[in-house]
């Protein structure tokens, strides 16, 4: 489902086709041009775009597609999108963006709290000042391929949500809750409090084990490439652990290590 509002004015030529006219009770349409507002962006890709569409808590403005695109999805989404030519697209999106003949402009998504979060299973994912939009969007493909309960960032030193990031997300934006705490030393010691063991990921800490866990609930900490973890958010962790790596490199990059920690962590006995 998509959520969207409805606007009183006259329905300019370039907008979508209100559904909510046609009997499509899963939709409400807003009528907009492709103008964006404030904090709004367009998301592109197949994949990225049809799990926005099947948000239920992501607001989508408009759909735009090329006619070949449109008819692949045309029974998969719920809203009816403007045709328009590639080129159109890799104005709107970038040439150097894969944007596969289709983009949604949508709004940002809102936060959920540690606590709504915490109500899905499986681990949380922390990030210590990772900025690289396709970074964070790698790491939240591999949370959801691995069933992460959330990734949570410092707001202040973190990207806002861009198509970037959604496309390298490859639709784990929308699946798996991006949270954003002002202070991530509190929000680690909220989720010591919750009763997850929080365990920072780091070259000189003891292999990382899913068998020494027992039935422990994991809050995984990565710090930035380079950096790494910062000695405040280092002395909040409960135990400092690492990947171990026989061959000669001495480490992987956070996304990498982030899919390689997710398995460890989740994989059966």
């Amino acid at each position: 489902m998509v959520k969207k509002s409805f606007s009183q004015s006259r329905r300019p030529s370039n907008s979508v086709p209100d559904l909510s006219r046609q009997g499509n009770k899963r939709v409400q349409t807003r009528q907009r041009s492709s103008s964006l507002g404030r904090g709004d962006y367009w998301i592109y890709g197949l994949h990225a775009v049809m799990a926005a569409l099947e948000n239920p808590l992501r607001t989508a403005h408009e759909l735009l597609a090329t006619r070949e695109a449109a008819a692949s999805i045309s029974q998969q989404s719920a809203i009816q999108p403007r045709i328009v030519t590639r080129e159109q697209l890799d104005s709107l999106c970038g040439r150097e963006a894969v944007h596969q003949g289709i983009c949604l402009h949508v709004s940002p998504l809102t936060p959920l709290t540690i606590e709504e979060a915490l109500e899905r299973p499986g681990p949380v994912l922390v990030l210590d000042q990772v900025t690289d939009p396709r970074n964070i969007g790698a790491i939240l493909r591999s949370a959801a391929a691995f069933g992460a309960a959330a990734v949570l960032v410092q707001d202040r030193n973190t990207p806002p949500e861009t198509g970037t990031m959604a496309k390298a997300a490859s639709g784990g934006l929308d699946i798996v809750p991006l949270l954003r705490e002002t202070n991530l030393s509190r929000a680690l010691s909220q989720l010591q409090n919750e009763n997850l063991w929080v365990i920072g990921l780091d070259a000189g800490g003891a292999p990382l084990r899913r068998d020494g866990l027992g039935d422990r609930r994991v809050a995984l900490v990565l710090g930035a490439e380079g950096a790494g973890l910062r000695r405040l958010t280092r002395e909040t962790c409960d135990e400092i652990a690492s990947i171990h790596m026989p061959g000669t490199m001495e480490s992987l990059n956070v996304s990498n290590a982030s899919a390689v920690a997710l398995y460890e962590l989740t994989r059966p006995f």
